[in-house]
């Protein structure tokens, strides 16, 4: 009677120890998920000379390159997309792109010319350059310049601004109303 108690009792033990090891494992693996951007261009590395933009005497073709996240924070109501350069000589960067109102659904943009087609219900901010738009890269010459891709994860599908809001107006809400970011940074020139 003690010999088959002491089985039942190991065996019990061992369901234990097995059970709370998989709960451990599945809760390991959500939780390592990382909100993550990727794109058709590696991160660190340079914009391709077809993906500047042609202007300020750049002579690309204005390429914006495909981007698609994963494992979004929960409660993502909408996104934003930013491009900043940081190496920009104004004493505050430059941002190239801000789009926002991005509909949770949606986990990429498509890129392309002068910055592809946006998702239906997304609205493009103006830029430094004082327009909507997108404005790829075109660093002054002799200088390398990171250029900085983010999705911000939002918890209200709609941020409370007007159509050809400046950056820094679209950052102040962004800040207000962001659940995670990822990024990823492409470098350009010298040239």
């Amino acid at each position: 009677m003690i010999k088959s108690s002491l089985s039942a009792s190991k065996y019990t033990f061992l369901l234990s120890v097995v059970l709370a090891a998989s709960i451990n494992n599945v809760m390991a693996d959500n939780s390592t998920k990382v909100f993550s951007l990727q794109s058709n261009l590696a991160d660190n590395s340079s914009f391709p000379p077809e993906y500047y933009w042609n202007q300020f005497g750049c002579s690309g073709e204005n390429i914006a390159p495909r981007l698609a996240w994963q494992n979004v924070p929960a409660g993502t109501k909408s996104f934003a997309v930013t491009l900043y350069d940081k190496d920009a000589p104004t004493g505050s960067g430059f941002w190239h792109r801000v789009v926002y109102d991005i509909p949770a659904q949606v986990s990429t943009l498509a890129g392309g010319v002068n910055g592809g087609v946006l998702p239906s219900g997304a609205i493009e901010a103006n830029t430094d350059l004082g327009k909507p738009g997108f404005f790829g890269p075109c660093p002054p010459e002799g200088r390398e310049h990171s250029y900085v891709w983010t999705v911000h994860a939002l918890d209200v599908a709609q941020l409370p601004i007007d159509k050809g809001s400046t950056p820094a107006l679209v950052g102040f809400y962004l800040w207000q109303h962001r659940l995670g970011e990822a990024s990823l940074t492409l470098l350009a020139g010298p040239r």
